[in-house]
C-alpha cells in the first residue's frame, strides 16, 4: 500500500462522502417525510434535532485523535454510514417507519459528524501546508457538488421511480400573462362524476390554467383558501387540521421592557431610515383552482396518494394547497382541489409545469437510500485502497481509562494554552461578524417590495440570482482562492482575502439606495459579491488549519469549527432586529461599519510567513 498518493485520487471522493450524509440528514429527510405524509409540525420538530451531533462534535473529537488512526475512522464511518442508509431503506415500508427511520438518521448524523472530524484531520496530516492551501478550494467544491447531487440527482431518482411505479403522471401547466383576465375565486365544482372505461387514471377539469398578473384582496384570498382546505378535509383528501395550535399570549420580559424596546426606539429615532410611508400593497397573488378525481373506483383496500410538485418553470408560480391528496374507494367520485397562486410582483409572461405522481412512494425512496448505501460501501473500500498512509496518522499508545480521560481534558487545556489563543478566538468569532448579519437579510431584501426598501424580485428571480449565478461565482472564487494561497502562503494573502470578503458587501449598499430592477446589474453585483466571498473565505479556513497545527490537530480543528459556527449564530440572532430599526439602506451601511471588527481581528494575528506557501525545489 502506498504511503503517498496524488491528492486528486482521494480528496474529491472524500469530500463527496463528507457532504452527502449531511445533505441526507438535513434536507433529504425532510422531503422523504413530506412525501410519506408526516405533518409539517413533526417534520420541523424531529429533523431539527438531527443537527445536534454537528453542534456537539468537539466534545468527542479528542477520542478520534486518541483511538485508532484517522484513516481507520474514515473507512469505518463510511461503512457505518452505508449501514445507516441501508437501515433507512429497509424500514421505510414498515408501519412504524417514522420512528425507525429517525433512529437510523440519528445513527447517520453521529457517524457523519465523526467522519467529518476524521476527514478534516486526515486532510491536514496527509498534505503539507502548501498542498493544504492549494486543495482547500477543491475540497469545498466537491462538498458543494455533494450538496447538488443530494438535493438534485437523488431527489430526481426518487421522482423517476415514483413515475415508473404508479399511474400516468398528472401534468398541469400554469400560464401567467398580462393578456389573460384575472381568475375569479368563484369556480364551478364538477358534477355527477361517473366511472370511465380503461385503466385507472386521474382526470382533471383543466390541464392548462391561465391567470392574469392582477392580484386579489389578501383577506379574500385567505378566506377562499380556507374554504378549499375545508372541502378537501371533508372528503378525506387531506388529514384533519389540528385544533391544538393556539397563539400564546406574548408576555413582556424585563429584557424587552428595559433594554430591547428603549434601545430599539433610540436607534430608530437617531439612525433609522426616513422613508415616506407608502401604502402597502393590499393585494395577494392571483389564484386558480384545478379539480382532480379518479376515473373509476379503486380496489377497496387500496389508497392512492397524489403528490404534486413543481416539475419545471418559474418558481414564482406556487402550489399553495393540495401537494398531497389521498384517494380511496369512498372519495374517488368527488373532486379534490389544487390551488395555484402567482407572485404578486410578476409583471410579465411566465409559465410553470406541475407534475403529480402516484407511484409506490415507499419503494421509490427505499431504492434511493439503497443506492446511497451501496455508494458508501464503495467509498469505504475505495478509500481503504486509495487513501495515503501518512506516518503522522497514529493513535495514542498505552491507553487506559484514566489516560483517555486525562488526554481528553488535556486536549481542551492544550487548545486554550496555545500561543495567541485570545487573538485566535476573537478572529474565529468575529471574522464573519458583518457577513453573518448580511447573510440573514439578503434574501428578504431581494424579495421585499420596493415601498419597504427591497428590490421586489420574484421568488424565481431570487432562485436564479443565488441558486445559479451565486453558486457559480462562489465555486470559482473558492478554487482560485486555494490556488492563489498555495503560491504565496496564508500570511501574504490574508489581507487581500479579508478585504475580498468585506468590501464586496458594499454592493448591497448600492442596491438598497438605487433599488434597480435591472437584472443584469443585480446578477453582476451578486456575482462579484459571491466571488469575493468564495475567494476570501479560503483565508479563514486556512487559518483554522494553521491554528490547529500540533499533536492534536484533529480535535483542535473541530473546536475551531465550533467557534466558527458560534460566530455565525450570534450576529445572525440580532440582524433582523437591527434591520427593522434601521431600514435596508442604513442596515447595509451598518454592516459595512461592522467590517471594522474583523479588520481589527486580522490585525492581531501572528502567522508564520511560510505557512501554506509552496516550497522551492
Amino acid at each position: 500500500m502506498q504511503k503517498n498518493r496524488s491528492p486528486w485520487a482521494w480528496i474529491p471522493t472524500l469530500y463527496l462522502a463528507e457532504g452527502l450524509p449531511y445533505v441526507a440528514v438535513m434536507t433529504i429527510s425532510v422531503i422523504l417525510y413530506k412525501r410519506m405524509g408526516i405533518s409539517n409540525t413533526d417534520i420541523a420538530l424531529y429533523t431539527s434535532w438531527l443537527y445536534l451531533p454537528w453542534v456537539i462534535k468537539p466534545f468527542w473529537s479528542p477520542f478520534v485523535d486518541l483511538l485508532k488512526t484517522k484513516r481507520w475512522w474514515i473507512v469505518s464511518m463510511q461503512l457505518l454510514i452505508g449501514a445507516g442508509f441501508g437501515g433507512i431503506a429497509f424500514t421505510i415500508p414498515v408501519d412504524f417507519f417514522f420512528q425507525a427511520t429517525l433512529a437510523f438518521f440519528w445513527l447517520l448524523a453521529f457517524s457523519s459528524a465523526t467522519h467529518d472530524i476524521a476527514a478534516d484531520g486526515f486532510y491536514m496530516l496527509a498534505l503539507n501546508t502548501n498542498d493544504q492551501a492549494k486543495f482547500v478550494g477543491i475540497r469545498s467544491t466537491f462538498y458543494r457538488i455533494a450538496t447538488i447531487v443530494g438535493q438534485g440527482f437523488l431527489i430526481m431518482l426518487a421522482g423517476v421511480l415514483e413515475s415508473a411505479t404508479g399511474m400516468e403522471p398528472l401534468k398541469i401547466n400554469v400560464d401567467v400573462s398580462p393578456e389573460y383576465a384575472n381568475v375569479s375565486t368563484l369556480f364551478d365544482a364538477p358534477q355527477e362524476l361517473v366511472p370511465q372505461a380503461g385503466d385507472l387514471h386521474f382526470v382533471t377539469n383543466a390541464q392548462t390554467v391561465r391567470m392574469g398578473i392582477g392580484g386579489i384582496n389578501q383577506d379574500s384570498a385567505k378566506l377562499f383558501l380556507k374554504g378549499i382546505e375545508r372541502l378537501n378535509r371533508e372528503h378525506g383528501f387531506v388529514a384533519e387540521a389540528s385544533d391544538v395550535s393556539q397563539k400564546a399570549s406574548v408576555k413582556q420580559t424585563w429584557w424587552s421592557a428595559h433594554v430591547a424596546q428603549p434601545l430599539g426606539a433610540w436607534i430608530q429615532r437617531n439612525f433609522g431610515e426616513k422613508r415616506e410611508a407608502d401604502e402597502l400593497n393590499p393585494l395577494a397573488g392571483n389564484m386558480a383552482v384545478v379539480a382532480v378525481w379518479l376515473s373509476r373506483c379503486p380496489d377497496p383496500e387500496k389508497q392512492i396518494v397524489l403528490n404534486t410538485t413543481l416539475n419545471r418553470g418559474d418558481k414564482s408560480i406556487a402550489l399553495v394547497h393540495g401537494e398531497r391528496l389521498t384517494f380511496h374507494a369512498t372519495n374517488w367520485d368527488k373532486p379534490a382541489y389544487l390551488v395555484f397562486q402567482s407572485d404578486p410582483k410578476l409583471t410579465g409572461t411566465t409559465t410553470a409545469e406541475f407534475k403529480g405522481l402516484s407511484g409506490n412512494i415507499p419503494f421509490a425512496w427505499s431504492v434511493t437510500f439503497l443506492v446511497l448505501a451501496g455508494l458508501f460501501i464503495v467509498f469505504s473500500f475505495y478509500h481503504r485502497v486509495f487513501l495515503p498512509v501518512p506516518d503522522s496518522d497514529m493513535p495514542s499508545s498505552q491507553l487506559t481509562t484514566a489516560s483517555v480521560w486525562r488526554d481528553f481534558s488535556d486536549t481542551f487545556v492544550s487548545f486554550f494554552k496555545k500561543p495567541g489563543i485570545g487573538a485566535a478566538i476573537f478572529f474565529m468569532l468575529t471574522f464573519r461578524f458583518s457577513e453573518a448579519q448580511a447573510l440573514k437579510l439578503i434574501t428578504p431584501f431581494l424579495l421585499d417590495s420596493r415601498d419597504v426598501g427591497g428590490l421586489g424580485l420574484t421568488t424565481g428571480q431570487v432562485g436564479f440570482v443565488y441558486g445559479t449565478v451565486g453558486i457559480l461565482a462562489l465555486t470559482i472564487g473558492g478554487i482560485i482562492g486555494g490556488i492563489t494561497a498555495s503560491r504565496g502562503g496564508l500570511k501574504k494573502w490574508l489581507w487581500p482575502m479579508t478585504l475580498s470578503v468585506l468590501v464586496p458587501t458594499a454592493v448591497f449598499v448600492y442596491l438598497s439606495f438605487t433599488q434597480t430592477g435591472n437584472m443584469w446589474i443585480i446578477n453582476t453585483l451578486v456575482f462579484i459579491e459571491q466571488f469575493g466571498y468564495g475567494f476570501g473565505f479560503t483565508a479563514y479556513m486556512l487559518y483554522l488549519m494553521y491554528f490547529s497545527e500540533g499533536k492534536q490537530k484533529t480535535a483542535h480543528y473541530a473546536i475551531c469549527t465550533g467557534f466558527m459556527a458560534l460566530g455565525m449564530m450570534l450576529p445572525g440572532m440580532f440582524a433582523g432586529w437591527m434591520q427593522e430599526m434601521l431600514g435596508y439602506n442604513h442596515f447595509f451601511i451598518w454592516v459595512m461599519i461592522c467590517s471594522i471588527v474583523p479588520i481589527i481581528a486580522v490585525s492581531l494575528l501572528k502567522i508564520y510567513p511560510a505557512y501554506g506557501k509552496a516550497v522551492e525545489k
